[in-house]
């Protein structure tokens, strides 16, 4: 009896790490990491530098959340939302957690840096210090545009991806970049109207805290203007062709008659369905980049 009591409490301890990396957000910043490596060159892949490449990009990213929430850990108590995380609920250590935390991102830079490059293990350790310290520490606690400027670490997977396949940084990877820089303000401030109240019991300095509903359903939907303009670049540069075209004008006027629809409510019962919508976007968009991609490859094979 002892010892089956004993596995539940292990089994239940290992989802609790596995809960401090974030493992959904993990999951979308390694998607996005594959289509950056995949995006890279019209050849094969190495199949070396695209595993050990992908779970050391993983790694930091798990870092990374794992740090955000011994940083976060009061914050989390007090939020609604995050009351439920291992921390508050004193089911690890912050002691432990922060080792565990240390310990991912020190393995991610010896996978990178012994068996991919040193530019993909520079540019996901400052990913980790971007998001873990510059963001958590600073930025969301101390302005409103704390979500635009920390966009900069959450944008840069497809980079390190692209990075990882050829040792170096082009335009192309930086359109990919600039995607999902201008596509994590309305994504996040959907989210944070519906937690506004949370927010501010925290006292964090949110853009629906400190501007109001108003105000930031007015920036949802400029964002997903912008958002579309920004979408048409890998076709303007001629990086992908008419089936990513295609997907980024019917994918960007959904995002915008979204946003539309919530710049039009009353309250805040649209600003799930914005944030859902947003993730389905950047998954779709990413695919079709992928599609694209591919179909080019197979028209110049023919």
């Amino acid at each position: 009896m002892s010892e089956t009591l004993s596995m539940r409490q292990s089994t239940g301890l290992w989802r609790r790490y596995l809960e401090l990396c974030k493992p959904k957000v993990v999951a979308l910043i390694l998607f996005t990491a594959v289509v950056g490596m995949l995006l890279s060159t019209p050849g094969v892949v190495p199949l070396d530098r695209f595993f050990i490449g992908g779970l050391g990009i993983a790694l930091a990213a798990a870092s990374g959340a794992a740090i955000n929430h011994w940083f976060d850990q009061r914050i989390d108590a007090v939020m609604e939302r995050t009351q439920g995380r291992p921390l508050p609920q004193g089911e690890i250590a912050p002691r432990q957690a922060l080792a565990f935390a240390i310990g991912l991102g020190a393995l991610s830079m010896v996978l990178l840096v012994v068996w991919v490059n040193a530019l993909t293990a520079i540019l996901s350790f400052f990913s980790i210090i971007g998001y873990a310290v510059v963001y958590t520490v600073y930025l969301k606690r101390r302005t409103p545009h704390n979500i635009v400027l920390g966009g900069i670490a959450g944008a840069a997977p497809p980079v390190l991806g692209w990075a990882a396949i050829t040792g170096e940084v082009n335009v192309e990877a930086f359109l990919l970049f600039l995607i999902i820089f201008t596509w994590t303000p309305p994504h996040f401030w959907a989210l944070a109207i519906r937690r506004r109240d949370d927010y501010a019991r925290a006292g964090l300095p949110m853009l629906p805290v400190t501007h109001g509903i108003a105000f930031t359903k007015l920036n949802v939907l400029i964002y997903t203007l912008m958002l579309l303009a920004v979408t048409l670049l890998p076709f303007a540069v001629k990086m992908s062709g008419l089936i990513y075209l295609a997907a980024a004008l019917v994918l960007g006027v959904g995002f915008i008659l979204q946003a539309w629809a919530l710049y039009r409510s009353d309250g805040d019962e649209l600003a799930m369905k914005t944030f859902g919508y947003s993730i389905f976007y950047l998954s779709a968009l990413f695919a079709a980049l992928l599609l694209d991609h591919y179909m080019q490859v197979l028209l110049n094979v023919a």
